[in-house]
């Protein structure tokens, strides 16, 4: 008797073993703290126990990792006659739990996991599932809001012809990147690294999701936080930035150090920290101004590469103003198809109006460029 007795404790902590094994791998290969799915079963095991046919409402379930202890029992009040089976028991079965247990008593009765029943285990099953589904999500969730506004490197897996969309693998999870958020006439090919900037995380009933743009004026920010040091630093700062993707960029930077030079640390030594910039933006040309409290120094500043002879604030109220610039160099300030101008305006939030040095010729077909 006493060996059958010890062959049943040894086989019961070989099973605790073995949950607890289980436990931890599950885990670690999920990535979910072992307290927080020790939690979950804990939850499921007491529905199961009140689910029973045989079980009770009042339980107690103690899951310790540390100790290896897995402990489950229902209490009971012990009855001449039972009423309701969910909360009572027989004295004759009560004393076979507790030699002492008396009339009114509420007496423990130790459960096997194994004797839930079939209902019971797949109520348990579907509650730790459905835990671990919610600790998965929870976890990404995390991970994604860490990576909020800030640029990570994805791999292309496939391209959606009609959409136009294109899905990309970061880290364990996948994320689309819309046509609206690529950079036009980029073509993206499968297996390809890129980088994209994380614009907002959004938690919907799938699990979070990145909403991710290869456009957003925070890739460029990103990129030269990452590529000049004086930037990351604190020594310069980026004051502003406007963006036409895969066309050209405007940067407006300041030094907080009389001795730095902000352009020229964000250019680099022969071009080098801009270079690897444009290059990982396709060829997007970026200009790297001073910034400026002054507007006229400012916007003088932001339409470079064109030479300003003068600025003229118009309406400092709705900041307008008119620029005048060499004849040779009008079309250079204005750019193609306007475009220089336009960045000035959204880099300055100054509306530009540019005239040439020599007279008023074109004036009145000119449009001052909007922020």
């Amino acid at each position: 008797m006493a060996k059958a007795k010890k062959a049943a404790v040894n086989t019961k902590e070989k099973d605790n073993q073995e949950f607890f094994e289980a436990l931890a791998l599950m885990g670690q290969e999920k990535n979910i703290p072992v307290e927080y799915l020790v939690e979950k079963i804990k939850t499921a095991i007491s529905l199961a126990v009140k689910k029973d046919p045989a079980g009770s409402e009042d339980s107690i379930v103690d899951i310790d990792p540390e100790t290896k202890k897995f402990y489950v029992a229902m209490r009971k009040t012990a009855v001449k006659e039972i009423e309701d089976p969910t909360t009572e028991i027989t004295l004759e079965d009560a004393v076979k739990y507790d030699s002492g247990a008396k009339e009114g008593d509420v007496v423990e009765i130790p459960l096997e996991p194994k004797k839930f029943g079939r209902i019971a285990a797949q109520a348990a099953k579907h509650v730790i599932r459905q835990g671990i589904r919610e600790a998965e999500k929870g976890l990404l969730l995390e991970e994604y809001q860490s990576r909020q506004h800030d640029t990570v490197t994805a791999t292309v897996l496939r391209s959606d012809p009609k959409r136009g969309s294109v899905t990309l693998e970061i880290g364990n999870s996948e994320a689309i990147l819309p046509k609206s958020e690529q950079v036009p006439g980029e073509e993206l090919r499968d297996g390809q690294k890129i980088r994209v900037y994380v614009v907002d995380v959004v938690n919907g009933e799938k699990g979070p999701r990145l909403m991710i743009s290869r456009t957003h004026p925070g890739l460029v920010k990103r990129l030269f936080e990452m590529q000049v040091p004086e930037i990351y630093d604190g020594v310069v700062e980026i004051k502003a930035i406007s963006r036409e993707a895969g066309s050209r960029s405007k940067l407006a930077v300041m030094s907080r150090d009389e001795n730095v030079d902000p352009v020229g640390a964000c250019i680099g030594p022969k071009g080098a920290r801009v270079s690897s910039i444009v290059e990982e933006l396709g060829g997007e040309k970026i200009d790297v101004v001073p910034y400026s409290e002054d507007p006229v120094e400012f916007i003088s500043a932001a339409l470079s590469p064109a030479t300003v002879l003068s600025v003229e604030i118009v309406d400092e109220e709705l900041r307008s103003c008119r620029v005048t610039v060499p004849d040779h160099q009008l079309s250079l300030a204005i750019g193609n198809k306007g475009q220089n101008a336009r960045l000035a305006a959204k880099l300055t939030g100054w509306k530009i109006d540019i005239r040439p040095e020599s007279g008023f010729y074109g004036e009145d077909e000119e449009e001052p460029a909007e922020e």
